[in-house]
């Protein structure tokens, strides 16, 4: 289960980042709305992993909270926000899973 909520609160990481992304692309009461999703999604990426933690060693989560949060946001880069997709991102974006596969299988 805490490998469920640390994955979860990655995927919340992915939201704020997302949320970012868009408010600088809008201003007004849209700008503000994004805002509001990027404190939500910090917030409950933040607990979750606050959670996952107390029963996983900290550096696993904390290297797997980011490493979940860094492949979302580069796939979101790029299908959302239209940046290349080289074969040295795409390469090291494959590395960075096997990294948290590997952090996964070798973590108790």
């Amino acid at each position: 289960m805490n490998w469920v909520l640390l994955v979860v609160a990655g995927l919340f990481e992915v939201g704020f980042a997302t949320c970012l992304g868009k408010a600088r692309e809008t201003e007004g009461v849209a700008y503000w709305v994004w805002m509001a999703g990027f404190f939500v999604s910090l917030t409950v990426s933040m607990f979750l992993l606050y959670k996952a933690s107390l029963a996983l060693p900290i550096g696993t989560a904390y290297a797997v909270w980011t490493g979940v949060g860094a492949l979302g946001t580069m796939l979101v880069g790029i299908l959302v926000f239209k940046e290349p997709a080289t074969f040295w991102r795409v390469f090291f974006l494959c590395t960075l899973i096997a990294s948290i596969a590997g952090l996964k299988f070798v973590s108790h």
